[in-house]
């Protein structure tokens, strides 16, 4: 397993999850607060903001709850001054890993996630030390089992995307453009397609392979400790573990 769907397969496998839905929350309100500062209040104009908000909706939080968060991007209504911040770096076996995030304190955010890299074998560097080695792009998966490859692939192309993979076992992976990914999204499901977790992501334009159990456990552990502190949104890694090491790790 490789490319971009590898950390999310894993976390799906692993169910690494939220141990708290007030912590979910608290990611989705920080991410529609900052998309309303960026882009304005209205989703229909603005895509990221939409994404958050149907976020919101999957993850059951109260229509006022946005409402306030989408104001306090807005300047309506006070609130936390938030600013984006990203972490780079690299952990063991010279994987590397770039992080997306929000604080209200940068220098505190960045001292933490620093000590999280080095308690698990990692060094957090300067920013830019790693981002070449990710490509920013919208990414969408289609079940294997609702089409085929050759006509996903000619629909896909034909709605702007970038290039289709079929890497994984049940899904297709389709790239897009970020600036293309609604529009693919939605022309896949006015085809009769369903479309799953459609995003923007810094995808690794080649993989790390991971050939020793010890390592693997090591970068998984890293990984989850970035995925757990409140600060950070997004982690994307280009580590390439196989199957076997895996399956070995969740014994």
């Amino acid at each position: 397993m490789g490319g971009h769907s590898h950390w999310a397969g894993i976390k799906h496998k692993k169910a690494i999850t939220d141990a708290k839905r007030g912590k979910v929350w608290t990611r989705i309100v920080r991410e529609i607060t900052m998309a309303a500062k960026m882009g304005g209040g209205k989703p229909a104009d603005n895509p990221r903001l939409r994404k958050a908000v149907d976020d919101a909706r999957a993850a059951n939080m109260p229509a006022e709850n946005v409402k306030r968060a989408i104001q306090k991007g807005t300047g309506e209504l006070p609130g936390a001054n938030y600013e984006e911040l990203t972490f780079e770096g690299y952990a063991p076996g010279g994987v590397a890993v770039f992080a997306e995030g929000t604080t209200d304190n940068r220098n505190r955010s960045t001292n933490e996630i620093r000590k999280i890299f080095e308690d698990h074998g990692g060094n957090m560097g300067q920013a830019g030390c790693v981002a070449f080695q990710f490509e920013k792009k919208g990414t969408l998966s289609v079940p294997k089992s609702k089409t085929t490859e050759e006509a996903l692939m000619e629909l896909a192309l034909e709605l702007g995307a970038d290039d289709i993979k079929s890497e994984d076992a049940d899904v297709f992976e389709v790239f897009t453009p970020p600036q293309a990914l609604q529009a693919v999204a939605d022309g896949l499901k006015a085809k009769g397609l369903p479309v799953e977790s459609p995003e923007v992501a810094m995808v690794p334009k080649s993989t790390v392979p991971v050939a020793s159990e010890e390592t693997a456990r090591k970068i998984l552990e890293l990984m989850e400790g970035l995925e757990a502190h409140d600060d950070v949104s997004n982690v994307y890694a280009n580590f390439d573990i196989p199957d076997t090491i895996l399956a070995a790790i969740e014994k």
